[in-house]
């Protein structure tokens, strides 16, 4: 039975262990992550700015968009796959360097060849990466990836097939390093079968074509396009017609037999995608804009709070105007506990005073005194006007209307 193996990757620095650069004489300045020094240096490109984005994790936070298409995409490959329970560029223009030897992560293939050392053959990989590209509504420095790579050894690629093989004659699996590896036919690698190519593309194909259905809908449209990838051969790019255009969603191939040689045992062929996290929740929400990814404002991640996962959420654009935020906290009278209190009445209040530029309350807290055992109860009200942009100033003074009016109506003790 074939194992599969999900791993979301949090560390976001890559070592470049094999360069020896000596560091600048007027490098002196240092940056801090994950509770490591590294020594800036005349390669260091980094802004504050970016290393803010470090460790938020969106893919891993539970109402934002990114983690809804990541549970969706790990499920569907539960299902699809036996299972038991228990590079691009590194230049400077492209990546963020903290300095010579250490850059942000630019992609997640980087771990592949650590998870196939480690005698894994089936996997997802998840994560953040930082790359430097243009400035618009569809690129941002920081995105999230999957990767995943599935092989297979002969036995169970042509299992109903047993007189095939995998490689060519020419080609020794026991010394794969001594056989220059080509890729000029556009149809396979120069070491592989073309009936062992044209099987896992097969695989991988339908794999990638159900989930897009899994996501997108079973009457989806799709098409494959002929790609160039510097770790697969043949390579793909599955395209879906969203809005009465072509979108680009994923790029996958055969991975090339190097790689595999590089990491262990070379008895099998392996194939492997890779896809954002943010392309396919734009799509699929209709996010105007990848910023929004990164927003914590309440009108963006309340569309997508307790949210069932094959829920259909159309994003709704909010207020292009910021929004003020103001608590209220207040201890309940004698007959009132915070189990008793019905929020729905305070809601309404708040409404009836603040009007229209209350965009949403929310409970914050619940609190009980360990002494006196009176309650309270602890509120955020989320003020935004669709018009204009409000001052705090008349924020407070709507503020404190409210207050008056819960006193007045619940006879509760402004806290």
């Amino acid at each position: 039975m074939t194992k599969i193996f999900f791993r979301n990757f949090r560390v976001s620095c890559l070592q470049l262990n094999k360069c020896n650069y000596a560091t600048a004489p007027n490098a002196i300045a240092t940056i801090k992550l994950n509770n490591k020094e590294y020594v800036t240096d005349d390669y260091t490109n980094v802004t504050p700015k970016i290393l803010s984005y470090l460790n938020r994790n969106l893919h891993l936070k539970k109402d934002n968009p990114l983690s809804l298409v990541r549970q969706r995409i790990v499920n569907y490959f539960y299902s699809s796959f036996t299972h038991r329970e228990n590079h691009p560029s590194r230049t400077k223009s492209d990546c963020y360097y903290i300095n010579r030897k250490t850059l942000l992560r630019a992609h997640m293939t980087a771990h592949q060849s650590e998870l196939l050392r480690s005698g894994l053959d089936n996997f997802l990989m998840i994560g953040d990466v930082y790359r430097r590209d243009e400035i618009d509504s569809t690129h941002f420095p920081v995105f999230h990836q999957i990767d995943a790579v599935r092989s297979q050894r002969k036995e169970q690629l042509f299992q109903d097939f047993p007189d095939l093989e995998l490689f060519e004659p020419t080609f020794d699996p026991q010394n794969p390093h001594i056989f220059t590896n080509s890729i000029k036919d556009p149809n396979k690698q120069s070491c592989h079968t073309l009936e062992a190519t044209k099987l896992m593309e097969a695989q991988l194909k339908n794999h990638l074509i159900g989930l897009v259905q899994t996501l997108f809908g079973d009457n989806i449209k799709h098409r494959w396009v002929e790609a160039y990838f510097p770790f697969t051969h043949p390579s793909w790019e599955l395209e879906i017609f969203y809005e009465n255009n072509w979108l680009e969603v994923l790029g996958c191939g055969i991975v090339r037999n190097e790689i595999l040689a590089n990491a262990g045992p070379n008895n099998t062929i392996a194939y492997a995608f890779g896809l954002g996290l943010e392309r396919i929740a734009m799509a699929l929400y209709k996010i105007p804009d990848i910023r929004l990814m990164w927003s914590k404002d309440s009108g963006f991640l309340s569309q997508f709070e307790d949210k069932a996962l094959n829920e259909r959420i159309t994003y709704k654009p909010v207020s292009s105007y910021p929004q003020c935020v103001n608590d209220i906290s207040f201890w309940l009278p004698p007959n009132l506990t915070i189990d008793t209190f019905t929020s729905n009445d305070f809601y309404d209040l708040v409404r009836d005073v603040g009007g229209d530029i209350i965009e949403q309350v929310k409970l914050k807290d619940k609190f009980v005194h360990p002494k006196s055992k009176k309650h309270s109860l602890c509120y955020s009200i989320i003020y935004r006007h669709l018009e204009r942009t409000l001052k705090q100033a008349e924020v407070n003074e709507v503020h404190k209307e409210i207050e008056k009016a819960a006193v007045k109506a619940f006879n509760v003790i402004i806290r």
